[in-house]
């Protein structure tokens, strides 16, 4: 049997055991170690312990559990519904200004949280029925929640990033300074969506009425607009530090979470409960991200040891004569049709060791690369039937919202992510300008 051959079948199997429900670390680890003990017998017992010392020595990776640390702490100590008051003041008067509010909160608290987890728990529980009580339709509000949560995977302090950076080798700095305008450019085409949206029909967003917005004085707006200096706080005192040089990527994200502790601590909310859930839900999240890369790095080794990558890059280049253009386009395409079945983390680790090796070989920015391959895990998150976030939405949802209503409500927004992703790739100097100045060297 030849060497295309074992890869191809190992790949193809792994797409068949992921869809008999299976965990995803052990399908790969699973498949990684079979094909290792068919091809090399015994010696191949090390891969295993290769792969956990590997992990082990990656000491980036400490900051994956302080980044998700931070998230939820913020989160389980309502830090956020204060965010979400000041925007339910300050934009209310706008037609469709709450869901406006819905996704410039999103955008902070992507700033300070690095996963889409978080932002969709408080746009689900504190955002969307509020939005509802307010009159909004619920389709375009369930969406605005949605899609407005995938944003924390682009914009700093990305995790995906951080872990696209360890696996491709590149600066997390210049990844997430390439986040910065392709994730501000989403946001802006997802408020430009809804401003058009209840203009044309303003019965999906009303304005807060006149009374109410009367009683509020204008004292009262000020003094929630404090309510957007923590998280503002904490964004600069993480990510300015480490990109002026002063502390490392670990040390960033171990600021983060001191910070978000002192920022509970002086709002009088870091009680037991918030410390037990917040430092429980980390673990559980750190644990499956572990585990997955794991297993990725023995599947990995088994490819990088079948030349793999070369086979692929030989038929793309040599027997199909595609130009590179073509072969992104496949790549892109194949991320979608894995996001039916996998998250973000899993597509990674799965096709990292053959698609960002040809990438590079093919010419291509890795960083720029990075932001094609996150707004593809975004659009993945969305799209039925196994998307991560409307899973997570129907069960975070409020009773009247049924899973057709979630499948209706993601349509316009994934148009939207794939309209950014073409932007994109046809203007990369949206997302490579800021990382080349930001680290350009006089």
């Amino acid at each position: 049997m030849s060497y295309g051959l074992i890869a191809l079948l190992m790949f193809s199997s792994m797409m068949l055991l992921l869809l008999t429900g299976q965990r995803v670390f052990a399908v790969i680890g699973f498949v990684g170690a079979a094909a290792a003990l068919f091809l090399w017998g015994d010696g191949s017992f090390n891969l295993a312990f290769s792969a956990s010392m590997k992990l082990m020595k990656w000491y980036p990776l400490l900051t994956l559990p302080l980044f998700v640390f931070m998230g939820y702490m913020l989160a389980e100590s309502h830090i956020a519904d204060d965010l979400y008051r000041m925007f339910h003041v300050w934009m209310g008067p706008v037609r469709g200004g709450l869901a406006i509010g819905t996704i410039l909160m999103m955008v902070i608290i992507s700033a300070i949280n690095g996963l889409s987890v978080a932002g969709l728990a408080v746009g689900a529980t504190i955002a969307l029925p509020e939005l509802l009580r307010r009159g909004y339709d619920k389709i375009m509000v369930t969406g605005v929640v949605q899609a407005g949560s995938t944003l924390g995977i682009l914009v700093p302090p990305s995790v995906v990033l951080v872990l696209y950076g360890m696996i491709a080798r590149q600066p997390v700095g210049n990844l997430w300074m390439a986040g910065v305008f392709p994730g501000l450019l989403m946001a802006a085409l997802f408020i430009l969506y809804i401003v058009i949206r209840c203009w044309l029909q303003p019965s999906l967003g009303p304005p807060l009425p006149k009374e109410e917005r009367e009683s509020i004085t204008w004292g009262e707006k000020f003094r929630l607009l404090s309510a957007g200096i923590v998280p503002l706080a904490i964004f600069v005192s993480m990510t300015g530090l480490f990109l002026t040089g002063v502390t490392s990527l670990v040390e960033s994200s171990a600021v983060g979470a001191v910070a978000s502790i002192i920022a509970a601590l002086l709002r009088g909310r870091l009680t037991w409960k918030v410390l037990h859930e917040t430092t429980r839900k980390t673990l559980g999240i750190s644990c499956m991200f572990f585990w997955i890369i794991t297993a990725a790095l023995c599947f990995g080794a088994v490819f990088d040891g079948l030349g793999a990558v070369k086979s692929i890059e030989r038929l793309f280049l040599g027997d199909l004569g595609l130009e590179p253009w073509q072969i992104l386009v496949l790549m892109q395409l194949t991320f979608l049709v894995l996001g039916v079945f996998l998250d973000d983390t899993a597509m990674l680790v799965i096709v990292a060791p053959l698609f960002i090796p040809l990438a590079g070989a093919l010419g291509f920015d890795l960083v720029w690369y990075g932001v094609l391959y996150t707004i593809t895990c975004q659009i993945a998150y969305l799209t039925p039937p196994f998307g991560y976030n409307l899973f997570l939405m129907r069960a975070m949802a409020p009773p009247g919202i049924s899973l057709p209503d979630i499948y209706r409500s993601i349509v316009p927004f994934v148009g939207i992510m794939l309209l950014t992703l073409v932007i994109i790739g046809i203007f990369p100097e949206i997302a490579t300008w800021l990382p080349n100045h930001v680290y350009t060297k006089e």
